[in-house]
C-alpha cells in the first residue's frame, strides 16, 4: 500500500514556500510603492508661494472636492489678490467658466463675487454680461450679485446705468433683494433721501418694502439723528402690516442707548419679550452698555444675570462691556473674574482694558491674580503682538 505521508509533506512544503513568496512579494510592493499624496485641499491651504498656488489650483480644475469647496476657492483668490497676481486670478476664473460648472448660475455668481472681492470690477460685470456664452441662464440672482459689487465701488454713475439698462436688456425683473441692496448702499454712502425715494419708486412698480428695507432706513436716519423720520418710518411699517423683527428692535435700542436713555431701552426689551420676540446677545449687550454709561452699574449686573437666566452665554462684546465699566467703577474683583472666564474661552478684552485690570489687581495687593491674567494673555490665539505683551508686563512690574 502506498503511503500518503510523502505526498502530504510535499504539498505542505509547497504551501509554506508559496505563502512565504506571497508575503515577500507583498512586502516588496509596499516598500517600493509611492507614498500617498496629501489631499489637494490640504496642499492648497499650506502653499504660500503665489506661482505654485496658481499651478496647484489649475491642476485641480476638474477636482470637485476643490472646486465645490467655497473656502478653498475664496482663500486661493484672496491670497493671489494679496500678492497682486490678478493675472493668475483672471486665468483661473476664466478657465473655470469654460468647464461644466460654468453652466450653473450659482457657480457663475461665485465667480462674480470672487472678482468683486479681488476688486476686479470690470471682470465681474463682464462675467454677468457674457453668461450666455457659457450656456448659463441669467436670473435676478446673478443681477443682484453684480449690484452688491457695484455698491461697494460707490460709483453712482455706473450703478444707475446698470439699474437703468440691464433689466430691460436681459428681461430681468427686480425683486425686494435688489431694492434692499441699493437702499443699503445709498444709506452707507450717506444719500438717505435717494434711498427713501428709491423705496417709494419700487413700491409703485409693485415691489413692496419688507422689514429689511424699513429697518435699514430707520437705522440710517437714527445715525444722523433724524429720529422724527425714523419714528415715522417705524409707524409706516406697522401701518402697512410689516411687523418689526429682532433687528428692528435692536436698531431702536441702539438709538436709545446712544442717547443715554437706558431705562427706555430696558422697557423696550420687555416689550419684545411680551410680543414673542426673544432678545439676543446684541440686545442684552446694548441694554447693559446703556446702564453702564448712565451710571447704573447694578442694573447692568441684573441684566447680565438675566442673560444667563435666558439660556444665553456671554460673548466677547458682553465681556468687554462689563469688564471695562467694572474697572471704571472700581469693582475689580468681579472684573477679574469675568476677565479670567473670558480669556479661558479665548475671548480677550482689548489691551487698554487688560492694562486697567492689571493695574487694579497690583494696586489691591493681588499680584498672583495679576500674573494669571498676564499668563492667559500670552496664550491668546491669534497672539497679541510682542510689543503689546511687553507693555502688559511693564504695567504689572511698574504698577
Amino acid at each position: 500500500m502506498v503511503s500518503l505521508r510523502p505526498i502530504r509533506r510535499f504539498f505542505h512544503a509547497g504551501t509554506v514556500i508559496a505563502s512565504a513568496e506571497t508575503s515577500a512579494a507583498i512586502l516588496n510592493q509596499v516598500q517600493t510603492s509611492k507614498p500617498v499624496e496629501e489631499p489637494a485641499l490640504i496642499k492648497l491651504k499650506a502653499e504660500r508661494d503665489p506661482e505654485k498656488l496658481f499651478h496647484l489650483f489649475k491642476a485641480n480644475a476638474h477636482n470637485r472636492l476643490v472646486i465645490e469647496n467655497r473656502f478653498a476657492f475664496e482663500d486661493t483668490v484672496s491670497r493671489l489678490a494679496g500678492a497682486r497676481r490678478f493675472d493668475y486670478i483672471e486665468h483661473l476664473l476664466e478657465h473655470q467658466k469654460t468647464l461644466p460648472q460654468g453652466r450653473r448660475e450659482g457657480f457663475i455668481i461665485r465667480i462674480i463675487m470672487l472678482y468683486g472681492k479681488a476688486e476686479m470690477i470690470k471682470h465681474a460685470v463682464d462675467t454677468f454680461y457674457d453668461m450666455h456664452l457659457y450656456g448659463c441662464h441669467r436670473t435676478v440672482k446673478s443681477f443682484n450679485a453684480v449690484l452688491k459689487i457695484l455698491m461697494k465701488t460707490r460709483d453712482i454713475g455706473a450703478l444707475e446705468a446698470f439699474l437703468r439698462e440691464t433689466p430691460e436688456k436681459f428681461n430681468i425683473e427686480l425683486d425686494i433683494i435688489s431694492v434692499n441692496i441699493v437702499v443699503k448702499g445709498f444709506c452707507d454712502m450717506g444719500i438717505l433721501n435717494r434711498a427713501y425715494l428709491l423705496m417709494l419708486e419700487m413700491e409703485k412698480l409693485g415691489i413692496r418694502p419688507d422689514v429689511v428695507t424699513y429697518t435699514t432706513l430707520i437705522s440710517a436716519f437714527y445715525k444722523v439723528n433724524q429720529c422724527e423720520i425714523s419714528n415715522g418710518l417705524r409707524n409706516l411699517m406697522v401701518l402697512r402690516g410689516c411687523l418689526p423683527n429682532l433687528a428692528s428692535f435692536n436698531v431702536r435700542i441702539q438709538y436709545l442707548v446712544d442717547r443715554r436713555r437706558a431705562w427706555e431701552a430696558k422697557k423696550l426689551m420687555n416689550v419684545m419679550k411680551n410680543i414673542g420676540i426673544v432678545p439676543d446677545e446684541i440686545t442684552y449687550n446694548l441694554v447693559m452698555k446703556g446702564f453702564c454709561r448712565a451710571g447704573f452699574l447694578e442694573m447692568a449686573k441684573r441684566v447680565y444675570s438675566a442673560l444667563h437666566g435666558s439660556g444665553y452665554k456671554p460673548n466677547v462684546k458682553i465681556y468687554q462691556t462689563m469688564i471695562h465699566y467694572l474697572c471704571r467703577s472700581g469693582d475689580f474683583n468681579l472684573s477679574y473674574t469675568m476677565c479670567k472666564d473670558a480669556m479661558n474661552k479665548n475671548w480677550f478684552p482689548n489691551i487698554d482694558t487688560l492694562h486697567s485690570v492689571l493695574k487694579a489687581l497690583k494696586k489691591m495687593g493681588q499680584p498672583g491674580k495679576a500674573q494669571l491674567i498676564l499668563t492667559l494673555a500670552t496664550k491668546r490665539v491669534p497672539p497679541f503682538t510682542t510689543s503689546q505683551l511687553e507693555a502688559l508686563n511693564t504695567t504689572l512690574v511698574n504698577s
